[in-house]
């Protein structure tokens, strides 16, 4: 099978495709798996090998800090394609953790059962509640990293379509960091949701709808000439200002609006202000929505709050505290969590934009 897209591997010029992998479970089989590349809130592995196409990466993204902090959690789901639990035990963290997982549509994953010494999980009632949160297809797996990971390779091969689609959509890249380096000024970190960003790219940064220039891109120490989705990517900007970026600005291709050729090419994404949500709440979630709740949605790594000015069943209207961008084409599933609820994720939703 021909990879479908993207990382110029340049050691020899091929492409490199990379499947992002949101895990809930220890460092020690995060490391078994693949190799420790960013330790901070949120955990980074990263496992590299070839086969008769080239080389191909697994990037295990793993919330450190999870149940405690949400947010990190549901930026890793926003980003992965597959998803890895393992199971120490049987509980509310763990139901949580499922129906995040199927709300995100991640409905290809594998878990492995590791209870603590002297504690014992029931396989057969785990998998019955994988299949009560959409989760039956995962897999449930045992055996050491490599056996692991040729698991994940099948399901790279078994997305592959889905993964070339992808990285032809428009561009979508959430920044997460920025910060200036001496010598190169300054520069934004970021997951490439959809699309490919190349150097040079003039670039719309939103909401504070600055622009920029991409001078150089680097993925995974390297400088490349672009970075397609499921990269990481830091991209060096001329002509930005810091002031413009912060945690959840989007970049985006400027849009295009060209009578001589009657081109017309509008932003990638719609800024809601308003929305009427239309909620398919989770199979453990038995709170409904409420006029005067305070919600927040999490889509392509931002984490927007809002409240509810009036609802109706699964159906509610929401004001957001600060722009929510959704994609124009193939919006990703917007999750609604509200943090005083048990779980935390109410579901996903469907949003229409409100003028």
């Amino acid at each position: 099978m021909k990879h479908p897209y993207i990382d110029v591997d340049h050691s020899g010029g091929r492409v490199m495709p990379v499947l992002n992998i949101a895990m809930v479970g220890s460092d020690d089989l995060a490391r078994e798996i693949a190799k420790p590349t960013d330790q901070r809130d949120v955990h980074t592995y990263v496992h590299k090998e070839s086969d008769a196409d080239g080389p191909r990466i697994l990037s295990i993204i793993r919330p450190a800090k999870y149940p405690e902090r949400l947010r990190p959690f549901l930026n890793a789901l926003s980003a992965a394609r597959v998803g890895i639990i393992e199971i120490e035990r049987i509980d509310a963290t763990l139901g949580e953790a499922l129906v995040a997982f199927a709300s995100s549509n991640l409905t290809k994953g594998m878990a492995i059962i590791n209870a603590p010494d002297g504690e014992w999980v029931d396989e057969d009632q785990a998998k019955m509640l994988f299949k009560q949160a959409g989760l039956g297809d995962w897999t449930f797996a045992k055996g050491d990293g490599i056996e692991l990971r040729t698991i994940l390779y099948g399901f790279m091969d078994s997305i592959a379509d889905e993964l070339k689609a992808n990285a032809e959509a428009p561009l979508v890249i959430p920044v997460d960091q920025h910060f200036n380096v001496k010598g190169i000024g300054l520069v934004a970190i970021g997951y490439v949701q959809s699309g490919t960003v190349n150097v040079h790219d003039e670039l719309v940064l939103l909401p504070a709808n600055g622009t920029g220039n991409a001078k150089s891109l680097q993925v995974m120490d390297d400088d490349v000439p672009a970075a397609r989705a499921g990269d990481r990517v830091g991209l060096a900007l001329r002509n930005a200002k810091e002031d413009h970026l912060g945690s959840g600005t989007l970049l985006v291709r400027p849009a295009i609006e060209d009578k001589k050729t009657n081109t017309s090419v509008p932003l990638a994404v719609v800024a809601h202000e308003r929305s009427t949500i239309h909620l398919q709440r989770s199979p453990f979630q038995k709170r409904t929505l409420a006029e005067g709740d305070v919600v927040h949605a999490s889509v392509d790594l931002q984490f927007v709050v809002g409240r509810v000015t009036s609802a109706d069943g699964d159906t509610a209207v929401v004001a957001w505290e600060n722009p929510l961008f959704i994609r124009r084409e193939h919006p990703e599933p917007t999750l609604i969590a509200q943090l005083d609820s048990k779980p935390r994720i109410m579901g996903s939703a469907r949003l229409e934009r409100i003028e």
